[in-house]
């Protein structure tokens, strides 16, 4: 009977290591991008104004090389590597390979030549070609036109947080019951995934406030979730839907977890990370060395048996992402 005693003090002694040495981590499921805030008022391009005329002759062209690959020289003229069809140069019949001697009279030896004329050129006129196709030197007439390139600005379409609320949203000027003004982030999208689409606001609803705190604009809604608030939260939204004032819960969006950490030495040990992306599993974990051990690094394998027999497999393969 006192041996059964002692055996089972040792047993219970024993479990008690085991739990004690038990560990469970978990982590998200995915990693959270950072995502940079905008400021309030914000330039997204220049003034849109237009740009000087440019004329365009539908080539492009470089130096003039001999086509001997043991005697390299450079010939007179410059060598017309393309021509785009239906341009200056396609309609006054100049191919690709033909060599172009002389433009207006003027020798032709450098592809500068045409960049030059380009920026000259603010008129229509056309240009005469000396051109040579092979043995055969021809005129070709360039008529050139300049093209005013017209650019328009960007327009803001809203703001948004990718991330915990998954939706845009654009600042409303509004009047509250009483008349005083009031600011609020109007619904104009919402993606998949949103926490909105769940707790059922809809596009058009102007959120007021977050947690009875007033946000302001929309920048200022997004500002204020994403510095405030973890994923997976629960926040309290206030908004107007036609004129009514409403709240809501809602959760904010979470990716989920996965299990990153579980060990019951010296059974065995699993750890698991996003960054940097690996996984290591041991069996009989014995301090100096492993029954059984696994771990990967990306594409790269790693077996052991005993800590004397390894294999490994994924190194140096490409690995299309």
């Amino acid at each position: 009977m006192r041996f059964n005693r002692s055996k089972s003090a040792f047993l219970s002694g024993w479990m008690s290591l085991l739990l004690l040495s038990a560990c469970v981590s978990t982590e998200p499921r995915e990693l959270l991008p950072t995502i940079s805030q905008s400021p309030e008022q914000i330039v997204l391009a220049g003034d849109g104004g237009a740009s000087e005329p440019e004329v365009d002759f539908g080539l492009t062209a470089t130096v003039n090389e001999s086509d001997s690959l043991t005697n390299i020289s450079v010939l007179p003229g410059i060598r017309v590597r393309s021509v785009s069809n239906g341009g200056p140069a396609d309609r006054a019949g100049i191919r690709a390979g033909d060599v172009i001697l002389s433009i207006d009279g003027l020798p032709s030896n450098q592809p500068d030549i045409l960049d030059l004329l380009v920026l000259e050129t603010t008129d229509n006129r056309s240009f005469e070609f000396e051109v040579r196709r092979n043995t055969t030197v021809f005129q070709a007439t360039v008529a050139v036109q300049p093209i005013r390139n017209e650019t328009l600005p960007p327009v803001e379409l809203y703001r948004t947080d990718p991330v915990l609320l998954r939706a845009g949203f654009t600042t409303e000027h509004l009047s509250g019951r009483s008349g005083e003004p009031l600011t609020g982030a109007r619904i104009v999208r919402i993606f998949d995934q949103s926490p909105l689409l769940m707790a059922g606001l809809l596009e058009d609803d102007v959120v007021v406030a977050v947690d009875e705190q007033s946000i302001g604009s929309a920048q200022g809604l997004v500002t204020m979730i994403s510095s405030n608030y973890q994923a997976g939260d629960r926040v309290n939204l206030q908004f107007l839907r036609r004129g009514e004032l409403m709240n809501e819960d809602l959760r904010l969006w979470h990716p989920g977890t996965r299990l990153s950490e579980l060990s019951i030495w010296p059974l065995f040990s699993y750890e698991s990370s996003l960054s940097p992306d690996q996984t290591r599993l041991r069996v009989g974990d014995l301090i100096l060395f492993s029954l059984f051990q696994y771990q990967r690094t990306g594409p790269e394998r790693e077996y052991s048996v005993l800590g004397i027999f390894r294999a490994a497999s994924g190194f140096g393969e490409l690995v299309e992402e």
